[in-house]
């Protein structure tokens, strides 16, 4: 047998969680088909296929449900593909995006249409017209005015129809339409001709409405898109440049960025300076400086000099285009919250049905109603049982909250990420490259008798080399600036978290942590003990320096708190939130950090210790582990959530369940904010849901609404759970 491949569709006309669903339990049902997963914002149907299973098969399969699959492109040879989010043609805010409920799925000629002008809304007036028409010839032919209502009622509902026929062959029979559908005609048996023709074009108005809801809620993600530029201008062998699409750049290219102009890919600066406005992607509103040899990301602003970059990612995976991946695939992440919605749905709609069906028969029996009154009032019930609203009111919200975060430099994964964050009340934070700026210094070198502090450097530098980790670099650095020649090192090796080994001139150097030196140096550190103690509380962190098993120095090191770490730490005590600081380093170190900033500490910590540290805190409730993505990795995994900070680095994208890009601690504190700002937001959409429902199951079974006030319960509801949802996109943190 074959490997199963994987497939992906562009899906025009979804709108709310029930095309979702009915989409996928329709293509789940095809034969050869596996692993079907739907996102609704992104529009986008992924399926596993086995050998010899049909595309065609999926594509007519949506087709009669009444949307339109369109494939999506695979990367050509150059590597390059469209930037996710941007595919087929720039839309309207509302335009293309239609429910599609009645087999109006929009077509792609309408991309670029307002949304009055899409076959939904055409939909929408001829309804209009029907109802209105009638309306008018009741006046001239009053006798006729039952026919007249009859007639525009079947009319409309052929469209509906058709659609309630398709879903319920594709195994959605409790679908909104059915229900609408059989109401309508139920009440046209029952004489109320009338009503039935308001109902359906308040159904087709309601679901114009959502059409416009989903528009813009889209257009919260495809705005990201917006960040890159369409054109570059590429450098050629000659010193020329040619205007190309920026999605045509490939790796190696060398690219001319003028002033006021968007970088139009990853790349490294080859030559000019400039200062970088990188707030459209990370959220940092300050401009940085950047140079020869330093990384510039894809949407950031040019602001000052004449830059040339060197391409170092393709179009389809530079810092935009994976925000975007991110974004879209977070959106199809469901929540626990929205688990539990979806399967508290399942039940809701059968039993709303029970509940009409015996309203139908025990209201004339135990209340005294007559039959066509208990017919009448279950009717309303039908429509009001859809869950449409229900299940929309939970990844509305989060949609909304995820693009709102993004555009502020707060990526996370998804729904069940976010969530959890707002739920938590302790964070742990990792010290070096998080709550300090990760560049840390040489500051002192002790030499041991009979040792020179450059020979202690030198040995140091060798040992590190090649090393990425902060105080790797330190050293290199403080080599370099003494103009201290490098010797070469073999058997390089590391015992993590404690010393780094290498041999160098026939000699076996470690430069590992004071426990390490303590119990490794040969006949103990003597006279370094009492220096050691003395630069831990001045509140450097020392490295101890041994060759042969002897200890020949100490390097002291001082990484200096980010400028907005005692900032970020109060905001998240203003919030209600513990901070705890889980470090590698010793006590007084710890200490000396932890007390400028406010915030508890936990040091000396190995790797495994600190994974026992987030699994005791983890008794208490949820815990958040913020770090710089690369040393934590075990710890971050742990952690209920855990947060990378990194501008944009690969690490920092895809090591964690959440990322702060623009690398301020501030950002942790935002990040709070939004998940409670989207949990609130989706504790007031499920309150109106069920709300709005309750209160007119009640109304229309005391007789006060009828059906028109019933389809209101639902489409109206979905309209302003959506609506509700999208006031997220305007989020700001208020700290």
């Amino acid at each position: 047998m074959g490997e199963t491949i994987r497939r992906e569709w562009r899906v025009e006309g979804m709108d709310c969680a029930a095309c979702v669903a009915s989409v996928t339990r329709a293509v789940e049902r095809l034969p050869g088909v596996s692993q079907v997963e739907v996102n609704l914002m992104a529009e986008r149907l992924t399926v596993s296929l086995a050998p010899g299973a049909s595309v065609a098969a999926v594509e007519q399969e949506v087709a009669a449900l009444g949307y339109q699959a369109a494939p999506l492109p695979a990367p050509d040879a150059a590597g390059s593909a469209a930037v996710p989010g941007a595919a087929g043609p720039d839309r309207s805010e509302a335009g293309g995006h239609g429910h599609a409920h009645g087999g109006h799925a929009d077509d792609p000629a309408e991309a670029g249409k307002p949304w009055w002008r899409t076959g939904k809304a055409m939909l929408v007036w001829a309804l209009g017209g029907l109802v209105g028409g009638a309306y008018l010839l009741s006046f001239i032919l009053p006798q006729g005015q039952h026919w007249l209502f009859l007639a525009a009622t079947l009319l409309a509902l052929i469209p509906f129809g058709r659609r309630a026929i398709a879903l319920a062959r594709a195994g959605s029979p409790f679908s909104i339409e059915t229900l609408m559908c059989t109401a309508a005609l139920g009440a046209v048996v029952i004489g109320a001709a009338e009503e039935a023709a308001i109902v359906v074009l308040l159904f087709a108005v309601g679901e114009l409405l959502e059409n416009v809801a989903a528009g813009r809620a889209r257009a919260g993600i495809r705005a990201l898109a917006g960040l890159m530029p369409r054109t570059a201008l590429r450098r050629r062998a000659d010193g020329t440049t040619e205007t190309v699409p920026a999605d045509r750049l490939a790796v190696g290219d060398l690219v001319r960025i003028r002033p006021g102009d968007r970088v139009p890919c990853d790349g490294s600066i080859e030559e000019g300076r400039s200062a970088l406005d990188e707030s459209p992607v990370t959220g940092e509103s300050v401009p940085v400086a950047r140079g020869p040899g330093e990384a510039v990301l894809a949407g950031a602003i040019n602001t000052e000099g004449v830059l040339h970059v060197r391409v170092t990612r393709a179009a389809a995976d530079n810092t935009v285009a994976r925000i975007i991946r991110l974004v879209e695939e977070a959106t199809a992440s469901r929540a626990p919250t929205h688990r539990f919605v979806e399967h508290f749905s399942a039940w809701w709609t059968p039993g709303a049905m029970l509940v009409s069906a015996l309203v139908i028969l025990l209201g004339p029996l135990l209340l005294g109603w007559d039959w066509q009154t208990g017919l009448y009032r279950g009717l309303a019930v039908l429509l009001i049982a859809c869950p449409c609203a229900l299940v929309i009111s939970v990844p509305a919200a989060m949609a909304s909250g995820l693009s709102a975060g993004a555009r502020r430099g707060l990526l996370v994964k998804g729904g069940a990420a976010l969530e959890a964050i707002g739920a938590a009340r302790t964070i742990a934070f990792d010290k070096t490259g998080t709550l300090t700026e990760g560049r840390p210094r040489v500051t002192r070198i002790i030499a041991a008798e009979g040792a020179a502090e450059t020979e202690v450097l030198a040995l140091a530098a060798a040992a590190e080399a090649g090393s990425a980790h902060p105080l790797a670099r330190a050293v290199a650095a403080a080599a370099a600036a003494r103009g201290i020649a490098i010797p070469p090192a073999s058997g390089a090796g590391a015992e993590a978290g404690r010393a780094v080994l290498a041999t160098v001139a026939g000699r076996r150097v470690a430069v590992g942590s004071p426990r390490y030196g303590a119990e490794a140096a040969r006949g103990g550190l003597g006279k370094l003990a009492a220096a050691m103690e003395t630069l831990q509380g001045e509140g450097n962190t020392v490295s101890v320096v041994l060759a042969d098993g002897a200890a020949i120095g100490l390097l002291a090191f001082r990484d200096e708190p980010r400028p907005d770490a005692a900032a970020g730490i109060a905001a998240l005590a203003a919030l209600g939130v513990r901070a705890v600081m889980l470090t590698g380093d010793n006590a007084r170190t710890g200490a000396a950090v932890g007390g400028a900033l406010g915030l508890e500490v936990k040091a000396g910590l190995l790797p495994d210790d600190k994974l026992r540290e987030i699994a005791a805190l983890r008794g208490a409730g949820p815990v958040v582990m913020v770090g710089d993505g690369i040393n934590d990795a075990p710890a971050l995994a742990a952690a209920s959530v855990g947060v990378a900070m990194g501008g944009g680095t690969d690490v920092a994208l895809e090591a964690a369940d959440a990322a702060v890009l623009k690398d301020r601690v501030t950002g942790v504190a935002e990040l709070m904010a939004l998940s409670r700002a989207t949990l609130a937001n989706v504790r007031q959409n499920v309150a109106v849901a069920v709300g709005l429902k309750v209160a007119f199951l009640a109304t229309t079974l005391a007789g006060l609404t009828g059906l028109w006030p019933a389809i209101l319960a639902d489409t109206g509801a979905s309209v302003l759970v959506t609506l509700n949802a999208l006031r997220l996109l305007g989020w700001t943190p208020r700290l």
